[in-house]
């Protein structure tokens, strides 16, 4: 006798220890009166819940009763006519089998990049849940892996929260994808971006540098760099055709990066917001052209088209700069920087000279006007002091003390041979 079912587009549920169409000469169960059974009769569960996946693809399930297979049936048909079906195996995946089979492959991301982002979870995820199946952990689980970051791996600054995004991307797109109904992380706050306030370089250091610069090429990569704010890959790999002298832009959309196994090689930029296109001050133009002159660009070679290059034509190396910083620094007598704080250099005189941060961001070509308000938000806050401070001193009345004093007896007016950067000047003095 065939077993009870449902209709197929409902789904159904089969017994599996009985034939639905046995042959008239086969002997009855001894168990069950009028069946017949099956190879599996008396092996595992009994009743098999099947019913088609949205896809098509049939799904099914073993359960001890007839009952809890029906009400399987009813769960998931109820699932997917509100949209929120979710294959019942598919959360059996292990997290490091979605995260390099699903996940990183589904980013939009540059080699360098794959790169970083494999190298975090080697390091930091799949040591600890590499193995586990993904529904299987806990938004507990989650919370104190966030704080092993710190108090097992001694990550420090912004790496814990750049880290933590990693894995919490990969639980939420493996909720995106129906593998799991929740991410461990819903309800976790990731950690806190503790990012020490950038103290860049002034411009009176900056000309210092430049006076101890004695080779040409490192002072001209150093001037323009704190003038346009370019990272290192982006003024080692300027190509002469991305600088337009007549109006006075630069193209920014290449770097020069190095990859293990790989070598330096020119490589697009990490994000779209990178691509972006600079006015140059007059300043650059000219320092630009002046040494394009001293140095023609070579038209061969692995440096051709490139204006900056090392001798007999060699790509200069992330490296080579930074030493070469050093040195300029140690022969100023000044404290040790990096070659990144002449970009935070760039930003701070925007800042101080009122551009606004979505300005500031789209001249440093950052992702997002959050990067550069966490980065310079200290500066921005100056910045507002120094409005503050010279309009008081601006609007101060004849008499008053404090901040305005300097200006009583002008009505309020500021005097001509003070105004513009000579108030700031004074304000600062």
């Amino acid at each position: 006798m065939p077993a009870a079912h449902w209709e197929r587009s409902m789904g159904y549920v089969a017994d599996r220890w009985h034939k639905t169409r046995p042959t008239p000469d086969e002997p009855e169960c001894g168990q069950h009166k009028g069946m017949v059974a099956s190879a599996a009769h008396g092996k595992g569960k009994r009743w098999q819940a099947r019913y088609d996946a949205p896809n098509g693809r049939e799904v099914t399930s073993l359960w001890a009763t007839k009952t809890e297979a029906e009400r399987e049936i009813n769960k998931q048909e109820s699932a997917k006519a509100t949209g929120s079906w979710l294959d019942p195996k598919a959360g059996r995946v292990t997290v490091e089998r979605f995260a390099l089979d699903t996940w990183l492959p589904a980013q939009s991301i540059n080699g360098r990049s794959e790169v970083e982002y494999l190298g975090a979870l080697r390091r930091y995820c799949f040591p600890e849940w590499g193995h586990r199946e993904i529904r299987s952990i806990k938004p507990s689980e989650a919370g104190a892996w966030q704080k092993l970051l710190i108090s097992k791996y001694k990550l420090s600054g912004t790496y814990p929260n750049r880290v933590a995004r990693y894995v919490r991307g990969v639980f939420r797109l493996a909720v995106i994808d129906r593998v799991i109904p929740v991410s461990p992380f819903e309800r976790i706050s990731a950690p806190a971006l503790d990012e020490t306030a950038v103290q860049p370089p002034d411009v009176a250091e900056v000309k210092q540098l430049l006076a101890a610069a004695h080779i040409d090429r490192w002072r001209t990569m150093l001037e323009v760099t704190a003038l346009t704010g370019l990272r290192s890959g982006e003024i080692r790999g300027l190509r002469l055709a991305r600088v337009d002298f007549l109006r006075r832009t630069m193209l920014v959309d290449q770097q020069l990066v190095h990859e293990k196994g790989k070598g330096m090689y020119f490589d697009e930029l990490k994000t779209g917001a990178g691509l972006r296109t600079l006015p140059l001050p007059k300043r650059v133009v000219d320092v630009l052209a002046a040494y394009i002159e001293r140095h023609p660009v070579s038209t061969s070679g692995p440096g051709a088209g490139l204006i900056f290059t090392m001798p007999a034509a060699g790509l200069i190396g992330e490296s080579t700069i930074a030493f070469a910083l050093k040195a300029i620094c140690k022969r100023a007598g000044l404290g040790p920087r990096h070659w990144h704080e002449l970009r935070h250099h760039y930003a701070s005189v925007l800042i101080a000279g009122g551009e606004n941060p979505k300005v500031v961001q789209k001249r440093l070509g950052h992702k997002d006007v959050m990067t550069t308000l966490r980065t310079y938000s200290h500066l921005f806050a100056e910045a507002e002091e120094r409005t503050r401070d010279v309009l008081d001193a601006a609007w101060a009345e004849p008499g008053e003390t404090g901040d305005g004093a300097e200006f009583s007896g002008t009505g309020g007016r500021i005097p001509e041979s003070r105004s513009g950067s000579g108030v700031v000047a004074q304000l600062r003095a």
